[in-house]
């Protein structure tokens, strides 16, 4: 299966050279596309170095800084319209471990139409973290997962893969989180579209290098996005029960 990771970008030059090189080397037939926001510390023009170097590694240039969200939905878009199978989402900080590709990777070729790199079942861990933001983000999860029936565990993680088919049968354009709610919005519209997902046990780690992009907007974004998500669940449920009452009084 062609295999598309894309990889989003701002202020990355400390570590896009090494994130391509370990890429490369877990998933060595596989293609890149670096989404970079005009960052200013040259991490695309290094990345485009990196290109010449190792190949399959494209770079697209948007104007400014747009979003995670943003910059997942152009790249799938990018790599659906090139014919790729199989397209990958992770950081390029070294939270997630480009050794572990292989195993999303195998999981989309066995069925799945979503693999995600799970901290919350068996054999994942976050071994950095300190207890209130643990609680903070296993909170929202448990939120995420009863509000909207998920049956998932991490539906904020950000390292997943997704089978191409099924993200044609989403409107990518319709989606509407722009930050870390992007994750749980998409894991909401894979089950919608009647997608099976399948999570995987990984070892999260905070980036060495660089600096975080978590703010506390990513979390009301996320709680707002739920919130929203849920209550179109409940009433498009309303609606159902009506046509059916109806449909039996007729």
């Amino acid at each position: 299966m062609r295999v598309l990771v894309v990889l989003p970008t701002y202020n990355e030059a400390e570590n896009i050279s090494a994130i391509l090189d370990r890429v490369r080397s877990a998933l060595p037939e596989a293609g890149v596309l670096v989404v970079d926001d005009a960052s200013p510390d040259q991490t695309a023009e290094l990345a485009e170095k990196e290109g010449e170097r190792l190949g399959q590694i494209t770079v697209m240039r948007r104007p400014g800084k747009s979003g995670l969200g943003s910059a997942y939905r152009d790249g799938f878009s990018w790599g659906l319209a090139s014919g790729y199978e199989v397209l990958v989402e992770m950081d390029s900080d070294f939270s997630h471990d480009p050794d572990e590709l292989p195993f999303l990777v195998g999981a989309i070729e066995a069925g799945a139409d979503l693999v995600i790199g799970s901290r919350y079942v068996p054999g994942g861990s976050i071994p950095n973290w300190s207890f209130s933001r643990r609680f903070i983000s296993r909170a929202g999860n448990v939120f995420a997962d009863v509000v909207l029936g998920l049956s998932v565990k991490d539906s904020t993680a950000g390292f997943r893969a997704y089978r191409a088919s099924i993200l044609e049968r989403i409107d990518l354009g319709g989606v509407r989180a722009n930050s870390y709610g992007f994750q749980i919005e998409m894991t909401y519209r894979t089950r919608q579209a009647g997608g099976k997902v399948r999570e995987l046990p990984i070892r999260f780690v905070d980036r060495e290098l660089g600096t975080s992009k978590m703010s506390t907007y990513t979390v009301l974004e996320a709680l707002g996005l739920v919130s929203y998500l849920g209550l179109r669940r409940v009433l498009s449920a309303l609606r159902r029960l009506g046509r059916g009452r109806a449909a039996a009084a007729a």
